[in-house]
């Protein structure tokens, strides 16, 4: 047994018996042979699945990022009630109390991987807040975290709270499983839960579904810490090609120019290969980029967060005129700058724009990551 879903199919489910509940998954709540989280909990003797809840992309993954999903009705698979926690606002972010109406608890089913800025653990933490209110409990089918237990910093800074990053404190990789974070965010925010987790069993295994449209594969996952970064940037982060978060780069970069710079900084555990793409869709739709495309060749030597700085320092560096910061809308903030969000601070974006050594500030950001204590 590998995942908390997978112990409710053995038989493990006296917990939940009898009860009414809101279902809060996504396509990723299946069991180690495939069978989704409804199919499951429809066996549990008296369960009654009142309605589904989504967050970020839809119950099946159909929305891009940054999306909105409006509330479908009904589930067009299981022919359940749908509410989305991801519409055209913050205020959307958040359960409305007629969410919870009617049920006995909330059951949480989604695969995480890792990273401050994926969004479903930050819809965990929102819904026990008003479950909180509700005074109802909010049980976790727990996953393994498919990137691992490693950490890597810098903490969220007050100031620079957003649904890619809600409470201060947390690194960039937290290390955690989506129960212990949803443990860790109920401790600061919402202490009165009754929440319940149903842990994963000592394997560190678990079924890979693509938990996201741009997150196909796990060495996408691994990648994420560090390539995400680019999104609070004018580069392609390689959204709307078959590799995204693998591949990066924009117009007017001289591909191999780019790739020597990276090749000189002797990032360890990656490769870099000279690229020319065409984003289909995102940023740079249709436009020819120059970029590079990178290789993990040892997986215990590579560091996500490194990469992706060393990666927005060389393209500053190498093409100036190509490179920007992001300046419109990041989940609903208007008035931070991505990037400051997505690091946590300002840090990031004062050392590339004042071209000093990002040495020192990974330097920073691995001891912030040692300091993390769960």
């Amino acid at each position: 047994m590998s995942t908390g879903l997978d112990r409710l199919a053995s038989g493990e489910h006296e917990a939940l018996a009898g009860l009414k509940i809101a279902l809060l998954c996504n396509h990723t709540a299946v069991t180690s042979t495939g069978r989704h989280a409804v199919e499951v909990l429809r066996e549990v003797p008296g369960l009654e699945i009142v309605r589904l809840l989504g967050p970020e992309h839809g119950v099946w993954s159909t929305h891009q990022d940054m999306e909105a999903v409006d509330s479908a009705g009904t589930d067009a698979v299981f022919g359940l009630p749908e509410v989305s926690l991801y519409g055209h606002d913050r205020e959307s972010l958040a359960p409305a109390l007629s969410a919870l109406e009617g049920i006995d608890a909330v059951v949480y089913d989604i695969q995480d991987i890792g990273t401050r800025f994926y969004t479903y653990a930050a819809t965990l933490a929102f819904v026990m807040e008003v479950a909180e209110q509700r005074g109802i409990p909010v049980i976790v089918l727990d996953r393994p975290n498919p990137i691992g237990r490693s950490v890597e910093g810098p903490l969220l800074r007050p100031g620079f709270e957003s649904f890619c990053g809600i409470e201060p404190g947390l690194p960039v990789r937290h290390g955690l499983t989506v129960g212990e974070l949803g443990r860790w965010y109920g401790e600061r925010r919402a202490p009165d839960c009754d929440l319940r987790i149903v842990g994963a069993g000592a394997t560190d295994r678990a079924p890979w579904v693509p938990p996201s449209p741009n997150m196909p594969t796990i060495e996408t996952a691994v990648v994420y810490p560090g390539m995400c970064l680019l999104e609070g940037t004018g580069l392609s982060e390689g959204r709307g090609t078959t590799t995204p978060f693998l591949i990066f780069g924009a117009p007017k970069i001289d591909a191999q120019a780019l790739v020597d710079d990276l090749r000189s900084r002797e990032i360890p555990g990656v490769h870099f290969v000279p690229r020319v793409f065409r984003p289909e869709f995102q940023k740079h739709a249709g436009a020819i980029c120059g970029g590079a495309y990178m290789e993990i060749v040892d997986p215990a030597a590579f560091r996500a967060l490194d990469l992706g700085v060393h990666v927005i320092d060389a393209c500053h560096r190498v093409a100036p005129h190509a490179f920007s910061w992001r300046v419109d809308a990041y989940e609903f903030v208007t008035d931070v700058p991505a990037i400051d969000l997505l690091w946590g601070s300002t840090e990031l974006r004062q050392t590339i724009d004042s071209r000093g050594d990002v040495g020192p500030l990974l330097e920073r950001a691995a001891q912030e990551a040692a300091s993390f204590r769960p």
